[in-house]
């Protein structure tokens, strides 16, 4: 047993936490409309490519983009409309030189075309010929067969925590049913004779049970499934007894309060009998929250937290919360806002904000924001992204090198 207070730096608890802890995945089939803030347990790839046929992102006709080059209002492009092609069918119509077919946004793009003309660069000068006042690109205006992502590319790796774009992203590949961690059971145990449940009038000298509720929701928050045991007096048997029931029967074990200097250290003596290791840290180098137990006890992560509300919140988001990501075997998340530098130039139209996806690169400097490229109406523009950056109004673009802040998804 690790010697009362002989503290540690977080990162060095973290570290001697880490080598005894070896995580034990469980896991379970989920639809994937249900799967919000799972955590996928599986690498899944594209079953095919997406869109699986060209579209239109906006109303117009469709073009040989060719066919359009050097048109202008004084001298437009003359195309004959040789039909319509209906949203949710496949188009029936093959375009020849100088022809144009009627498209809707998302609507499929005939063979012979390779763009769209939006219908307000136009004007109707029959009921089956337009004119076209702007050229249009090859590509233009549409979406490629798997622009958004190819067949057999990697979709999603194990670990990734799933936000509103992912179950967007999987359904639109058919993707209906996915694996994922399952939800950590963590024990709660509060003890002490002072503390009574939040039910019940208090009498001088007692205090409602705070931490019980506060814990359970933070275990909620971060991924796990709180079982509250109920408040334990100050009696080594009675803490023995819950403690060893609590630690069979879940992957997790907090104790709140019991962890300071006084009679209540019979705590850690309690925690090292569940097993070995045991008792790891006694002590943090961190206020609020110095008395922190920190152990391993046949396999599973015992902490005992300050009975201090303030103190348990923050130990536990410096150590149990982590811990949790571990048995979901979730990759490092982030959350909030992010301080960057962008790392390559962005354009922006003046008069307007723009708000640029990102995706998030340490380096040595710092981080990095690096925008991620894609049609407004390519779902994995968001799925690649970790958060997005407002141009502000009239700023003209930014500089690669601009600091910038990163609101985090």
């Amino acid at each position: 047993m690790s010697e009362f207070f002989t503290v540690y730096t977080p990162a060095d608890a973290w570290a001697l936490f880490c080598r005894h802890f070896t995580p034990s995945l469980r896991t379970q089939r989920i639809a994937t409309a249900d799967a919000l803030e799972r955590v996928l347990a599986e690498t899944l790839t594209a079953p095919h490519d997406l869109p699986e046929f060209p579209r239109a992102t906006v109303d117009g006709y469709a073009v040989a983009a060719s066919d359009t080059y050097g048109a202008s209002p004084g001298l437009p492009a003359y195309l004959q409309v040789v039909g319509e092609v209906p949203m949710g069918r496949a188009a029936q119509i093959t375009l020849g030189v100088g022809e144009a077919a009627l498209v809707h946004t998302g609507g499929m793009i005939p063979p012979g075309a390779d763009a769209v003309v939006m219908v307000e660069n136009t004007q109707t000068v029959a009921a089956d010929a337009i004119e076209v006042l702007r050229p249009v690109a090859e590509g233009e205006n549409m979406v490629q067969v798997g622009e958004d992502i190819r067949r057999g590319a990697t979709v999603l790796e194990a670990g990734r925590i799933l936000r509103p774009q992912e179950i967007g992203g999987l359904v639109a590949l058919g993707i209906t049913a996915i694996t994922v961690a399952a939800r950590p059971r963590v024990a709660i145990l509060s003890t002490g004779d002072e503390v009574v449940p939040p039910d019940r009038p208090v009498q001088p000298g007692q205090v409602r049970d705070i931490n019980s509720y506060t814990l359970a929701a933070l275990v909620r928050r971060a991924g796990g499934e709180p079982l509250l045991y109920g408040i334990i007096p100050d009696d080594r048997t009675a803490l023995e007894e819950a403690a060893r029931r609590a630690h069979a029967e879940a992957d997790m074990v907090i104790l709140s309060a019991g962890s300071s200097v006084s009679y209540r250290d019979m705590s850690v003596a309690v925690i090292d009998g569940l097993g070995a290791p045991g008792v790891l840290v006694h002590g943090l180098s961190v206020r609020p929250g110095k008395p922190t137990i920190i152990a391993v006890c046949a396999g599973k992560p015992v902490f005992g937290l300050p009975g201090n509300p303030v103190s348990a919140m923050v130990i536990f988001e410096l150590v149990a919360a982590p811990a949790i990501r571990l048995l979901l075997g979730a990759q490092p998340g982030l959350r909030g806002q992010v301080q960057a530098r962008l790392a390559r130039n962005v354009a922006s139209a003046p008069g307007r904000e723009d708000y640029v996806q990102v995706r998030l690169e340490a380096r040595e400097d710092g981080w990095w924001a690096v925008p991620v490229l894609g049609k407004s109406n390519l779902i994995y523009t968001l799925v690649n992204a970790d958060g997005v950056v407002q141009v502000p109004l009239d700023a003209g673009g930014l500089r690669e090198g601009t600091p910038v802040t990163v609101t985090l998804y």
